[in-house]
């Protein structure tokens, strides 16, 4: 284990390659479930990495990767980051993950599939001390376990963790499959610090995003299946959440989808992922097991609500400066 975290690091701080703009933003990896964050003037994009062999096999999905760009248009792509299995209590299936900074410090919320002692989904949380790790553990433990809230029979209905940092410092963790939920989360963001609670989006089937701009609050999420992006907005963070409809349509050749929002450089864009990645010599084409992350310019109507996001094979062109 030692030798493949210092491994990871290794292969984290070293670029393998520099790309431009298109989208899929990369073609010589399967990535999925993007988490993008700003930091320092740098945008870093975690996305999870589809290893499945052909689209008739089910996720096959190992460790996280990184990639980073400092104008949108131009990509560095970095190892993985860390695996499922760094996570001693877990035994595989590194699902969607999201990175935040506190204090310094870089908190990575994760989806794993915790060992048979506690079935089921989890979600854990590991730290360090730069953004491109290395990571360990924050806790020894998951944060959640599906034996921790019972709102429907299925041991996946705690994934895609999403965390919201308010400007007076309190923090709350999204999350939830079919029943969306969310928690406070303590000052050491490794704590739950209140009860979960739910929330009510119509159609809600994954991947909750809370971002806010202005004074507005967005709840961004994967609806219906196959999915679509739906969003929400709010003056608050706890609701209530104003159902404004359907953001980005079923993405090609998927029935999943999975969103981040960030603003950078006074502009704002939208990850998501598809299944249209095309295919190479000796390697199959993208598909629902087999995805790819790609990225667009958002933009806001005057009364806050967001534009419709149109999916490209353009992608983002114009440098951000």
């Amino acid at each position: 284990m030692k030798l493949l975290k210092k491994a990871s690091l290794i292969a984290a701080l070293a670029f393998t390659s520099v790309v431009s703009a298109k989208n899929p933003l990369f073609d010589n990896v399967f990535t999925a479930d993007p988490a993008a964050m700003v930091h320092d003037g740098k945008v870093y994009l975690y996305t999870g990495h589809d290893e499945s062999p052909s689209n008739n096999v089910f996720f096959q999905m190992h460790d996280w990767l990184l990639f980073t760009s400092e104008d949108m248009v131009n990509w560095q792509q970095h190892g993985p980051i860390m695996r499922a299995d760094d996570f001693k209590w877990a035994k595989g299936d590194a699902w969607a993950a999201h990175m935040v900074e506190r204090n310094g410090k870089f908190y990575f919320y994760t989806t794993v599939r915790h060992k048979d002692d506690k079935p089921g989904f989890a979600v854990g949380v590991a730290v360090a001390d730069t953004p491109y790790g290395p990571f360990k553990d924050a806790r020894g433990s998951a944060l959640i376990t599906d034996d921790m809230t019972k709102h429907t029979p299925n041991d996946w209905d705690d994934i895609d963790p999403a965390i919201h940092i308010e400007e007076n410092g309190d923090v709350y963790m999204f999350f939830g499959n079919l029943m969306p939920k969310y928690v406070k989360l303590k000052d050491n963001m490794i704590e739950l610090d209140g009860e979960i609670k739910t929330i009510d989006l119509p159609n809600f089937t994954e991947a909750l995003w809370v971002h806010k701009k202005d004074d507005n609050y967005y709840v961004t999420y994967a609806c219906e299946f196959p999915e679509k992006i739906c969003y929400s907005m709010s003056k608050s963070i706890h609701g209530p959440w104003v159902y404004k409809g359907i953001l980005n349509e079923l993405a090609g050749n998927s029935e999943t989808n999975h969103q981040s929002v960030i603003s950078f450089k006074g502009k704002d864009y939208f990850f998501y992922h598809t299944g249209s990645l095309p295919p190479k010599p000796g390697q199959e084409a993208g598909g629902r097991f087999r995805r790819s992350v790609a990225v667009e310019e958002m933009h806001y109507n005057p009364d806050g609500s967001i534009q419709r996001i149109h999916m490209t094979t353009e992608g983002v062109t114009e440098p951000a400066k």
